[in-house]
């Protein structure tokens, strides 16, 4: 089992090539997503500018983004780490499922010609790109992974799916994001990315959607898996505070 060490970023806030401001948002987000924080432990700029050693304008620019991210949420009395509600996400990873297949039985079924390959070509390109020279693994790469599911859906033709899948991922991403804090994890999903849209603009149907049901039941265990590592750690920090 991966453990949370495992799941942690690097200490970035002696990284020089960084900017201040990015060098906290990546720490915060990196003990946010490690547990480190317990879940009614209200994130307070002042105490987190003391904690990082810096002045509480970077710690502000980075609670924003993080709750943009979602994994900072608004409570009573100010602003509180996210934690997964496990009950949801099945609900949501069903209809994420639902709306990702759909763009292929789509295709199978006639009410399209084909997947559009002006649409999808070139996101398949960028995608070899990444084979050839793999990014380190970062929680942020989740952006880049869901630009390729809501690529591949657009070029099936129906924006109404594209909308859909937009908002469902807005409230899995939190949570989707330990899936890219490992090389193994991140290899694999580049390696599944490039064979699905392969299948797909080859016009091997079946081989794409087996892949792509195969590809999303995968990291759907492996983010659960971690997420909930984090909420424990989260509630053994809870435990031991006074």
């Amino acid at each position: 089992m991966t453990t949370s060490d495992d799941m942690t970023e690097p200490d970035l806030m002696t990284e020089p090539d960084l900017p201040l401001g990015e060098r906290v948002y990546l720490a915060l987000r990196a003990d946010l997503m490690a547990g480190t924080y317990a879940p009614t432990e209200r994130l307070g700029e002042e105490k987190l500018a003391t904690r990082y050693k810096v002045s509480r304008t970077p710690v502000r620019e980075a609670l924003a983004r993080l709750v943009s991210d979602g994994l900072v949420q608004r409570g009573d009395g100010g602003l509180f780490p996210y934690r997964a509600r496990f009950e949801e996400l099945a609900g949501l990873y069903e209809l994420r499922f639902t709306l990702e297949l759909r763009g292929i039985e789509r295709i199978m079924q006639g009410a399209a010609p084909r997947h559009d390959r002006d649409v999808l070509g070139p996101e398949l390109d960028s995608w070899h790109g990444l084979r050839d020279s793999p990014p380190a693994p970062d929680a942020g790469f989740v952006e880049r992974d869901e630009g390729f599911h809501t690529t591949l859906l657009a070029s099936s033709g129906n924006p109404a799916f594209v909308a859909a899948l937009h908002n469902v991922n807005s409230k899995i991403r939190p949570v989707r994001m330990y899936d890219y804090l490992t090389p193994d994890r991140m290899d694999a999903t580049i390696a599944e990315h490039v064979a699905i849209a392969e299948f797909v603009l080859d016009g091997r149907l079946d081989a794409a959607y087996d892949a792509l049901k195969k590809h999303i039941d995968e990291s759907r265990e492996v983010v659960i898996d971690r997420a909930a590592q984090a909420v424990s750690a989260a509630r053994m920090v809870a435990a031991l505070q006074p």
